[in-house]
């Protein structure tokens, strides 16, 4: 897509405070002096066999992009791909049921949607949320001394590629479905009122790929500590078995020159960082004075809170991994 918008003049209006020109996780337009739409749009083919569960992280990973920006959702409109006469109907209702529960439980409605006869199914939503215009947070704030949170356990590629050759039990299957299908809803609100500079949400580029959107956004080297990166069960065993995606090796080819090691760092560990998650966690830039504070708040909620990174002022890459 970014390929394919470079020849393309971005959107300009007085109104529109985020558009498509600055890779964020949604576009901003504001209606008033006290509030603005969130709009975000994503859909894609199922990562698992259960259309229920696959429904709920269709519509969790969309709903994200609004929550990465401060937003609250308000309203969803379907959007499916359905082989008509090759499935069953009854397997769209289930979509559409893990959906609609997902969307509840973001506290907002789906009021409608849109669906075509396509060879592949697919399935997500566009969504529309508020936000304050003057407590917008994007990925380009982050400041020198900040300290960074994932509010998500890493290593969902690895354990759906391990899922797709049979090599990973139903017991795991279900705590990577489940970790994908959880909202950012709570984190979203907790780094709102602790002052976040800066926030993204982890999808498809890997924790690597959106950090460096973060880092050059920013105009700021990240330090990534490897050690402190939240993973999910078993998946650097499932690393060193060859279960790295297609994705991952993608997201390491675009990011090679741009980042740095040092340090004994486990190779298995940095498999993790560029593998590509589905409905991923917050990574949040919090300013130093209240990164103790948010922390412990992220505890006394059971999502990860131990600090997996820091700002610091541009360095000769964009970002460090130790």
């Amino acid at each position: 897509m970014a390929e394919a918008l470079k020849s393309l003049p971005p959107s300009t209006h007085p109104d529109l405070l985020v558009g498509f020109n600055k890779a964020d996780d949604a576009g901003v337009f504001r209606i008033s002096e006290s509030l603005a739409l969130v709009q975000t749009v994503d859909f894609f083919p199922p990562i698992v066999d259960d259309p229920y569960w696959f429904g709920q992280i269709a519509a969790a990973n969309a709903l994200s992009d609004v929550y990465a920006m401060g937003g609250r959702p308000i309203t969803a409109l379907n959007i499916v791909g359905f082989p008509k006469g090759t499935l069953d109907s009854s397997i769209l209702t289930e979509i559409l049921r893990g959906g609609a529960d997902k969307v509840i439980e973001a506290g907002a409605v789906i009021v409608g949607g849109h669906s075509i006869n396509d060879k592949e199914l697919k399935y997500g939503i566009s969504v529309t949320g508020l936000i304050d215009p003057n407590r917008i947070l994007t990925n380009s704030g982050a400041q020198v001394g900040d300290v960074l949170f994932l509010t998500k356990r890493l290593g969902t590629g690895l354990i759906t590629t391990g899922i797709k050759r049979d090599l990973v039990g139903d017991d795991l299957a279900l705590i990577a479905i489940e970790e994908m299908a959880k909202l950012n809803r709570i984190a979203s609100e907790l780094m709102v009122s602790h002052g976040a500079h800066a926030a993204t949400d982890i999808t498809g580029y890997g924790l690597m790929g959106h950090t460096l959107e973060m880092a050059e956004g920013s105009g700021v080297t990240i330090r990534l500590f490897s050690a402190e990166l939240p993973q999910l069960p078993e998946v650097l065993a499932l690393a060193e078995a060859g279960m790295i995606p297609g994705g991952a090796n993608a997201n390491r080819e675009y990011l090679e020159g741009r980042y740095r090691v040092e340090g004994e760092v486990d190779p298995n560990l940095i498999h993790l960082v560029f593998d590509p998650q589905t409905s991923g966690g917050l990574l949040i830039a919090v300013p130093e004075a209240n990164a103790d504070a948010f922390g412990e708040t992220l505890r006394s909620h059971a999502l990860p809170h131990a600090p997996v990174g820091r700002v610091e002022a541009l360095g000769d890459k964009a970002i460090v991994i130790e």
